[in-house]
């Protein structure tokens, strides 16, 4: 079985956000499937998502301290400057850290670690709002 559904995200302010449940409730179909995947794939290019540690905020918080000292604004070598300071860093971090993660399903529910939660990182100080396309694949209960 193959369901697909888009679902769109409120703006957030610059930074790394669970939206786990945000998904889980974009596709109910989810309930259903009792083997399979999950593939959410981000239409943005200065955006991204990852899985990781979702109960402590301070890693949200370190994940953004860190990339942006990896990724600096206004390095003097950026030629792509017209939309802003944050915009040519966004695209690295966005290239950097992906545009979709994949998630097994078992018995309808996510099959993610005790501390995993999907994140979206949002690179640019006033994003907007970010479209995800859902994918679902798997043996219906």
């Amino acid at each position: 079985m193959w369901y697909q559904t888009e679902i769109s995200l409120s703006p957030r302010p610059r930074g790394f956000h669970i939206i786990t449940d945000e998904v889980i409730r974009g596709i109910p179909e989810l309930q259903d499937i009792s083997v399979g995947v999950l593939h959410v794939f981000m239409k943005h290019t200065s955006a991204s998502l990852a899985i990781n540690e979702d109960a402590d905020p301070t890693v949200r918080t370190d994940f953004e301290s860190h990339f942006n000292q990896m990724v600096p604004e206004n390095a003097p070598y950026y030629q792509h400057t017209l939309e802003g300071s944050d915009d040519m860093p966004a695209h690295l971090k966005s290239a950097i850290l992906g545009s979709s993660v994949s998630i097994p399903i078992t018995n309808g529910k996510l099959n993610l670690g005790t501390w995993q939660g999907i994140y979206l990182c949002e690179h640019r100080n006033h994003g907007g709002g970010r479209k995800l396309v859902l994918t679902l694949q798997g043996e219906q209960k």
